[in-house]
């Protein structure tokens, strides 16, 4: 019995204890990623963006790959927050659209083979973000249009620079 009030006593501590940490987390949230337009180093500043792809982007992939995420009504809470800040500094590190004119051309050729063949491996939208964005999964024919985008766009860069351009350079 005695053993019981001793494991309620301590059971009662931890949990205010973590109530306490949770209320004080609330004051310390990370930035969040809303930048004013215009973005002058955008993809569609060098790439055709058909509205089809833009449309696309938008529900699937902005989120995380731009400098102007629509964040839910959760975000407003730690340490969800933090979670998806690190989420969406993590997705703009990969491929930024708003950043996408500034990358060497080599960077750009393999960020839109990348995008191809994570669209086609089911790989992207994340599942952990289309779980909650229910409308950011892809159909069939989305997924192809992206496909084909990233390819045509590819084939477009093949025939204007030469292959050596092509390649990514290597971090010293």
């Amino acid at each position: 019995m005695l053993s019981n009030i001793v494991h309620m006593k301590l059971f009662k501590k931890i949990l205010v204890f973590l109530l306490v940490g949770l209320v004080i987390m609330q004051f310390f949230r990370p930035e969040k990623n809303i930048a004013a337009a215009p973005f002058h180093n955008d993809i569609a500043t060098i790439y055709p963006l058909p509205a089809e792809v833009n449309t696309i982007l938008k529900k699937a992939c902005n989120d995380c790959h731009n400098n102007n995420t629509n964040y839910p009504w959760y975000n407003n809470f730690q340490p969800i927050s933090g979670f998806l800040h690190d989420h969406v500094e993590e997705g703009k590190r990969e491929v930024n659209f708003n950043e996408f004119a500034s990358y060497r051309i080599g960077k750009q050729y393999r960020k839109l083979l990348e995008i191809k063949e994570q669209v086609d491996q089911d790989e992207m939208p994340l599942s952990s973000y289309t779980l909650i964005h229910t409308n950011a999964q892809l159909t069939k024919e989305e997924k192809n249009v992206l496909i084909n985008w990233a390819e045509t766009l590819r084939s477009t860069m093949r025939a204007k620079y030469p292959a050596d351009s092509l390649v990514m350079k290597r971090k010293s």
